[in-house]
């Protein structure tokens, strides 16, 4: 047997009530069946795993599947829920809350949802922010929007403070709709619980526009975020050729890691240049950024170069130590600075360089169809999850499955793009650069 057990989601305890949903426990009557706690789905699907846990006898490693539950533990006419949205904005956190709403309320019948305003600060009285109620006419067309209904904020409050708010205000389950930072808040909120031996389901969605949460396979908002940098990355090579050894640089979103702007690159197959935080490239040198960028000029006369925001700051003589609210290093402008190192190297050579940064535009822009439909069953699976006394998990899509992983397991660390993947592959077959600058 497998000893391991890191992906066992903790549950509030037995459950006691009959889900009133209308579904199924038999294969082939063409309705959905409830889902058992039994039907799991092994993590590993490499031969290797196959193999190993063939001839060791050991189970392999499987995740919870997620839907609803035949029995749950809350008895909707007596359940309270509220929602939370904190960091920065990301593309279909509008259809997020949407799609929470309408399942609690048509799927449950549960009548109370208390929407929390500006982040983790609306669980802070403190603070003086007031809750929201949220109804299906609230927010039935708020899906149409970028942003987030309910506001934002970085930054983490007294964890004791604000499962005081969530007892005060009989808060049965808390969905916190966010990033990296968020779920660890999200969680120390569920330990806090746990240690008080209160009842409250704490529920993670993950949300980074990066991408960058560990284990799942993508994060909502990701896909319109280079779908919306795509014609913006057009527009930047219509500038680039619409001058002699014209440049254009343009900045995307990518703190730690650059899959955005990779992916942008792949969409918008014009780009030249794509530098990313998990590359650490040199400026000069016979392998250096700078002498590919003078070959790519005496070829072809100009250059589309994309860069993540993260990336590079290695070249800088001073790294920054300014932090943000949620704990991260505010990174040097690298577009900025690579636009100042062209110029200074192209001084016998004229140049014309652009120097675009959308970032605000991307992360504020709605949810494209693709974003939408992921938000809306992501939260309906966070849903079924908090219903039936699950806690301290996220819902997300592992190996392209729905499923539920504790969120202490994808807050070890931070998704990166493999270099030697064929992810980056892909866009190096693209792009044309060299494998290796410097």
């Amino acid at each position: 047997m497998n000893k391991e057990n890191r992906f066992q989601i903790e549950n509030l305890g037995d459950p006691q009530h009959k889900s009133p949903l209308q579904l199924s426990t038999v294969r082939g009557d063409k309705i959905f069946n409830f889902v058992n706690d039994a039907d799991r789905l092994v993590f590993d699907l490499s031969i290797d795993n196959y193999k190993h846990c063939l001839n060791s006898g050991e189970e392999p490693l499987c995740l919870d599947k997620a839907g609803p539950r035949q029995e749950i533990f809350f008895d909707p006419k007596q359940t309270t829920a509220a929602i939370v949205t904190c960091g920065g904005l990301c593309p279909g956190i509008n259809n997020v809350i949407r799609g929470v709403v309408m399942a609690l309320h048509y799927f449950y019948g549960i009548k109370r949802i208390i929407g929390v305003p500006y982040g983790y600060e609306g669980l802070n009285p403190e603070v003086g922010h007031d809750f929201v109620e949220l109804t299906p006419e609230k927010v039935k067309d708020i899906h149409q929007f970028g942003g987030t209904f309910l506001g934002s904020s970085r930054g983490g409050q007294d964890v004791s403070t604000m499962v005081d708010t969530l007892e005060q205000n009989k808060v049965d389950m808390l969905f916190a709709i966010g990033g990296d930072g968020t779920l660890k808040g999200v969680n120390a909120i569920g330990e806090e619980i746990q240690s008080r031996n209160a009842m409250i389901s704490v529920v993670g969605i993950p949300k980074t526009i990066d991408n960058d949460i560990d284990l799942i396979d993508e994060s909502f908002g990701f896909e319109t975020a280079f779908d919306v940098a795509s014609p913006i990355i057009r527009d930047a090579h219509n500038e680039a050729t619409g001058a002699y050894n014209g440049i254009s640089i343009v900045k995307l979103m990518g703190r730690d890691s650059g899959f955005i702007a990779a992916s942008a690159a792949l969409a918008m197959p014009v780009v030249n240049f794509v530098l990313i935080p998990e590359m650490e490239f040199a400026l000069e040198g016979e392998n250096g950024f700078l002498g590919a960028l003078k070959k790519r000029l005496d070829r072809k006369k100009h250059a589309v170069i994309v860069v993540a925001e993260g990336a590079g700051q290695h070249l800088f003589d001073k790294k920054s130590e300014v932090k943000d609210a949620s704990g991260n290093i505010k990174h040097s402008d690298i577009g900025l600075f690579l636009k100042q190192k062209i110029t200074e190297r192209f001084t016998e050579t004229p140049v014309t360089i652009k120097y675009i940064d959308p970032s605000y535009i991307v992360r504020s822009a709605p949810a494209n169809s693709i974003d939408s439909v992921y938000c809306s069953r992501l939260a309906y699976h966070a849903v079924h999850g908090a219903m039936a006394g699950k806690t301290k998990f996220v819902a997300c899509k592992v190996n392209n499955k729905f499923v539920y992983v504790p969120i202490s397991e994808v807050t070890k660390k931070r998704k990166k793009i493999d270099l030697e993947g064929e992810f980056w592959f892909s866009v190096l077959q693209s792009t044309g650069q060299p494998f290796f600058l410097g």
